[in-house]
C-alpha cells in the first residue's frame, strides 16, 4: 500500500500563487509515475501534470493544456514528495486538487486538497 497526504491548499486571489505538496509513505518503491487530477462539483476527475518517477532526479512530465505554463510539478525524491506550484492563478482553478501515484499494478489517491481562487 502507498499513502499520499496532501498539503498546501487554501484561498487565494486571482492571479496569485499556491504550492501544494504530497508526500507519499509505505511501498513507494513500486511508483512509477505521481501527479495532480482535480475535480469540481458536477464534474469528471481531471488531469492536472503527472511526473514519472522511475529515475533518481528529474521525470517526464506532462500537463493540462489549460495549466501549461502557470502550473509546474517537481519532485524531492529524498522527501518522497511531489510538488504543484501554481501561478497566475484563475477563479476557474478553484477545485479539490487529488495527489496520485500510480505502479504498474495499482492507483492510489489523496483525500484530497481544496484551492478556492476568489477575491
Amino acid at each position: 500500500q502507498v499513502q499520499l497526504v496532501e498539503s498546501g491548499g487554501g484561498l487565494v486571489q486571482p492571479g496569485g500563487s499556491l504550492r501544494l505538496s504530497c508526500a507519499a509513505s509505505g511501498r513507494i518503491f513500486s511508483i512509477k509515475s505521481m501527479g495532480w487530477y482535480r475535480q469540481v462539483p458536477g464534474k469528471e476527475r481531471e488531469l492536472v501534470a503527472t511526473i514519472t518517477t522511475t529515475t533518481a532526479i528529474g521525470g517526464s512530465t506532462n500537463y493540462a493544456d489549460s495549466v501549461k505554463a502557470r502550473f509546474t510539478i517537481s519532485r524531492d525524491n529524498a522527501k518522497n514528495t511531489v510538488y504543484l506550484q501554481m501561478n497566475s492563478l484563475k477563479p476557474e482553478d478553484t477545485a479539490v486538487y487529488y495527489c496520485n501515484a500510480a505502479s504498474y499494478a495499482m492507483t492510489y489517491w489523496g483525500k484530497g486538497t481544496l484551492v478556492t481562487v476568489s477575491s
